[in-house]
């Protein structure tokens, strides 16, 4: 089964494609020559997802899933939020979104946040909404070289290591995008079994 990821992230695409079975054969935005960035103006991390994969279902007519994912820190009301890949500016640059986060709480003592990720499916017709939260605190400093965007300053709930430090098949197995990739899976071997 061959199935469309609306996403130009090269990491996310290779973190997504290690969760699915063997028979599900991820396609990324550039196999289906959408070289565009498709535009993320909803108010919410749902309805992010609900976009993108809308625009490859009505541009390309294919299967689709796309994902929003957003870091929710409690001090912050919530922020980055739906802003979380272009925090510190539309350069959507990961050491400057964590120098900003971090500077943001340097006078908090509430360091607690949460990932959050939504899948919008669009198959056979239908759209299917999946998803995952994985709770943690932001640490002090960034720690890790392992993972992406925020990864080396969120520590999971139950952990001492954050995202970056521990290995990837810990990270998917308590992670939020694990968590929404999963229930995804689920549906597909159910519903559409017959194309594995």
């Amino acid at each position: 089964m061959k199935i469309v990821f609306a996403t130009h992230n090269k990491n996310k695409l290779k973190e997504v494609q290690k969760l699915l079975p063997k028979s599900i054969t991820l396609l990324s935005l550039e196999d289906i020559n959408c070289l565009e960035d498709i535009p993320e103006t909803a108010d919410t991390i749902e309805g992010n997802a609900i976009q993108k994969a809308d625009y490859v279902t009505k541009k390309y007519d294919l299967a689709c899933f796309s994902d929003d994912t957003g870091l929710l820190v409690n001090a912050l009301n919530g922020a980055p939020g739906i802003y979380s890949a272009r925090y510190a500016g539309e350069q959507r640059d990961s050491e400057d979104n964590m120098d900003k986060l971090l500077s943001n709480l340097r006078e908090s003592t509430d360091r607690s946040a949460q990932f959050k990720t939504a899948i919008a499916l669009n198959i056979s017709g239908e759209q299917h909404i999946f998803k995952g939260i994985v709770e943690g605190e932001i640490t002090i400093d960034k720690r890790g070289g392992k993972g992406f965007g925020y990864d080396p300053i969120f520590m999971p709930k139950g952990y001492q290591q954050t995202f970056a430090e521990l290995p990837m098949d810990i990270k998917n197995s308590i992670g939020h995008r694990g968590k929404a990739v999963e229930q995804l899976v689920q549906y597909l071997k159910t519903k559409h079994s017959s194309s594995f």
